[in-house]
């Protein structure tokens, strides 16, 4: 599940990245999508909630990753490099 939803992440970056080359991005868009993604990512909620962290129950990933993903989406502007599946740092 973990690797479907940074897809998502990843997706929604590189949305973000074709509507900031049509100018239709203000200001600080970029960086308030990265606070979101970092803002519900499964550590965060665990810490907020429990106090504990349980990485064995993610199901959308860390903060760290949601964030990085979304980031390389916006970066590449391509889907092609965003194959969360297959992606080494996400292999266990």
């Amino acid at each position: 599940m973990v690797k479907l939803e940074l897809q998502a992440d990843y997706f929604a970056g590189v949305w973000a990245h074709h509507v900031a080359r049509n100018d239709l991005l203000d200001e600080g868009d970029v960086e308030e999508a990265l606070n979101a993604a970092s803002a519900v990512g499964d550590d965060r909620i665990q810490k907020e909630m429990t106090g504990r962290v349980n990485p064995d129950s993610f199901t959308h990933g860390t903060s760290q990753q949601r964030s990085s993903w979304f980031l390389k989406g916006f970066k590449s502007g391509t889907i092609a490099a965003g194959d969360t599946f297959n992606s080494p740092e996400l292999n266990d």
